[in-house]
């Protein structure tokens, strides 16, 4: 092999780019299922990672590819106001796009239609994201106690309180609502947006979703209706 070609693609509730949380894990409730691609559709290549709890995800940014790169980016934490070096960030827009995200290993399905299949949750990957590997999450050596956190050290987590009318709540799944809070909360605008009386939307899990931020702590959902 001469060549980096994916494994798998993992399937999520975000056919778009808007919503998707900006880092791994920061929404325990989004849930996502790795396919294998045929060729790699072993089960013997799956022996011994269900011991692991977490694993590491290493995909493409397939919706980001450019032909040039730029040695700077925004942040969005900083608010898009600021550049800092590409290799300083996790921007999409890289040399390389090369993505990495450590998730949840829920289970592992052996015997499916699509050969074995694993369950996850907290992805922060779109529907039908090519993944190039994957490897267990080690804790004695991947969690890094003393590690310092540059910029985003000194960026605050905010997150909204979300409101979400019970007629709306209804029209909804379950697992679908509870995931729907956590992308919310963490404020799914673009940082450099803040009016208030702007009405946004996105598509999540067959839903379409729409909502406003009246003010800096509160997220009002304005309406959830099943996609056709």
């Amino acid at each position: 092999m001469d060549k980096m070609v994916p494994i798998a693609t993992i399937h999520t509730g975000f056919p778009t780019k808007f919503g998707v949380p900006r880092q791994s894990g920061l929404v325990p409730e989004l849930k996502g299922t790795v396919i294998f691609n045929p060729e790699y559709r072993n089960a013997d290549a799956l022996r011994g990672l269900e011991g692991f709890s977490h694993i590491w995800l290493i995909w493409e940014f397939s919706e980001a590819i450019r032909e040039e790169w730029s040695p700077t980016v925004r942040p969005p934490r900083l608010g898009g106001n600021t550049r800092l070096g590409v290799f300083a960030t996790r921007s999409p827009f890289r040399p390389n796009p090369i993505g990495l995200s450590c998730v949840r290993l829920d289970s592992i399905e052996l015997s499916t239609s699509n050969g074995p299949v694993l369950h996850v949750s907290g992805a922060d990957l779109m529907d039908g994201t090519p993944i190039y590997d994957i490897k267990p999450y080690i804790p004695y050596t991947d969690c890094i106690t003393e590690a310092t956190s540059g910029f985003t050290g000194t960026v605050s987590m905010h997150r909204l309180n979300v409101i979400i009318p019970k007629q709306l709540e209804s029209k909804t799944k379950p697992g679908t609502l509870d995931a729907l809070r956590g992308i919310l909360a963490q404020d799914p605008r673009p940082r450099y947006q803040d009016d208030p009386d702007r009405e946004y939307g996105f598509d999540f899990d067959g839903y379409s979703v729409k909502f406003k931020v009246p003010d800096t702590d509160t997220l009002t959902v304005t309406d959830i209706r099943r996609l056709k």
